[in-house]
C-alpha cells in the first residue's frame, strides 16, 4: 500500500491543522484538520478492500517459431458477490505493460482482453501476474496486487529445412565398423520365444542346444546418431548489437534446423550445450560441462533453444564439455555449432574424430572464411542460420 503525493500533502495538513486549532484554541482549524484526518482514514479502509478476482490466460499459441504471429487471451472475472470492481488493471508481457479494463465488473461478470505477444525475438517470454491497482475515489491512497500466476510463451528458433542426412555407421558383432546405407538390420542377441514371434526368426541351431525355441533380436545400426552441440560461451559470440549475438541466435537456428531435420527422418539426436546455465550447478559447487537437452514433449530441444542464453565460460569449460563428449560417445556424427571467438579452439574440437566419424563445424559471423579441412574437418562458413542450412544441404562428407 501506498499514499499518493496528495495523500501525503492532506496527512500533513492534518497534523498541522489540528496541532495549530488545539495549540491556539482555534475550533475551525481542529475541525478541518480532524476532516482531514478522516478523509484520509477512509482512503486506508477503500484501498484495502481486496477484490474477488480469478485470472485465465491462454496463450494463441503457446509455442511459436521467430517472427510468427501470437496472443494471449486474458479472462478476469469478478466472483464477488457485493461489489462491482472499478479497478486500474495491467498485465505485464515480457518487458512492457498492456493495460487491461476492468470498469464497473460487475459480480459474476468477466472481461476478455486479447493482446498481441512480442516474439520478435527467440526467447521465452514471461506473461503475467496481472497487476490490478485500487484507489480510492480521492486518489489519497494507491494499493496494487497481483493475480494469477504467469504463463510463458516459448519463441523458438526459425527452422530453415534441411534435405540432407548422413549415413550411419554399422557396427559387426566382429568390431569392424563401415559405412552403411541408412536401415541396414545388424544381429545383436538371442532370447526366448514367445507367441506371437515370427518363426523366421528362430535360430534353430541354438533352440536345439538349449531345448528351448530362440529367436533372433535385430537392432538397427546403422541409423546415424546424431549430436548437436551448441557453444553458447559468452567468449565465443564476443560481436554484440543492443546485447545480442547474431552469431549465437544464428547457431540457435542451426541447432534447431538440424534437430527438426533429424526428428523427421526419426534418427536419433541428442541436442547439448557446452555450458551449462548457472542453476545447473550442483551443491558441491561443480558443474556438468554439457547439459543434455532430451526430446520431450513439454520441454523439448526446442523449447530448450528458445530458452538458451550465453554463459561465462572460456578454453577450459570447453575442454570438459570436449572431454566429456569423448568419454560417453554419443553418437556418429558430431555437429559443432559456434561464433567467431572460437576460431582458436577448433583444434580441441578436432580431437573428437577419433570418437565421432564424422565431425562437422558450424562458424556464424566470422569476418574471415575458416580454412577449408581446419584441424582435419569439416567446416561450414554461414552469416546465418539460412546460409547453413544451404551449405548443410551441399555436404557429401560425412
Amino acid at each position: 500500500m501506498g499514499i499518493t503525493a496528495r495523500g501525503v500533502g492532506l496527512l500533513v495538513a492534518a497534523v498541522v491543522l489540528l496541532g495549530v486549532g488545539f495549540q491556539y484554541a482555534y475550533p475551525e482549524l481542529t475541525v478541518l484538520g480532524a476532516a482531514a484526518g478522516v478523509a484520509v482514514g477512509y482512503a486506508l479502509v477503500t484501498a484495502a478492500w481486496r477484490p474477488r478476482l480469478t485470472v485465465e490466460r491462454v496463450a494463441d499459441p503457446d509455442r511459436v517459431a521467430r517472427g510468427e504471429p501470437a496472443a494471449m487471451v486474458l479472462t478476469v472475472r469478478n466472483t464477488g458477490r457485493l461489489r462491482a470492481a472499478n479497478l486500474v488493471a495491467e498485465d505485464r508481457c515480457g518487458g512492457r505493460l498492456v493495460p487491461v479494463p476492468l470498469l464497473r465488473l460487475r459480480p459474476g461478470r468477466d472481461t476478455e482482453v486479447r493482446y498481441p505477444v512480442p516474439t520478435r525475438r527467440r526467447g521465452v517470454v514471461p506473461v503475467g501476474p496481472l497487476r490490478v491497482t485500487r484507489r480510492d475515489p480521492l486518489g489519497l491512497v494507491s494499493l496494487a496486487r497481483a493475480y494469477g500466476e504467469p504463463v510463458p510463451v516459448w519463441v523458438h528458433p526459425r527452422i530453415h529445412p534441411l534435405s540432407a542426412v548422413p549415413t550411419g555407421a554399422g557396427r559387426s558383432l566382429d568390431g569392424r565398423t563401415d559405412s552403411v546405407p541408412h536401415g541396414s538390420i545388424t544381429f545383436d542377441s538371442l532370447r526366448e520365444y514367445v507367441v506371437g514371434d515370427e518363426l523366421r526368426r528362430v535360430h534353430w541351431r541354438t533352440s536345439a542346444k538349449v531345448g528351448e525355441l530362440m529367436v533372433r533380436e535385430n537392432v538397427d545400426t546403422s541409423l546415424p546418431r546424431l549430436v548437436v552441440v551448441l557453444d553458447n560461451r559468452a567468449a565465443a559470440h564476443p560481436d554484440r548489437d543492443a546485447g545480442t549475438a547474431e552469431s549465437f541466435e544464428s547457431g540457435c537456428e542451426a541447432a534447431a534446423s538440424v534437430v527438426a531435420a533429424a526428428t523427421r527422418e526419426d534418427l536419433p539426436v541428442t541436442l547439448l550445450l557446452v555450458a551449462p546455465p548457472a542453476e545447473a550447478a550442483d551443491g558441491s559447487g561443480s558443474s556438468r560441462g554439457v547439459r543434455h537437452a532430451e526430446l520431450a514433449v513439454s520441454h523439448g530441444p526446442l523449447d530448450r533453444l528458445a530458452a538458451a542464453e550465453l554463459a561465462d565460460g572460456g578454453e577450459d569449460v570447453l575442454r570438459t564439455a570436449l572431454g566429456r563428449l569423448r568419454q560417453e560417445r554419443l553418437g556418429d556424427t558430431l555437429v559443432f555449432l559456434t561464433g567467431p571467438g572460437a576460431r582458436g579452439d577448433l583444434g580441441h574440437v578436432g580431437a573428437l574424430r577419433r570418437a565421432y566419424p564424422s565431425v562437422v563445424v558450424g562458424m556464424f559471423g566470422a569476418a574471415e572464411p575458416t580454412a577449408a579441412g581446419a584441424a582435419g574437418l569439416v567446416v561450414v562458413d554461414a552469416a546465418d542460420g539460412a546460409g547453413f542450412a544451404a551449405e548443410w544441404d551441399g555436404i557429401r562428407r560425412w
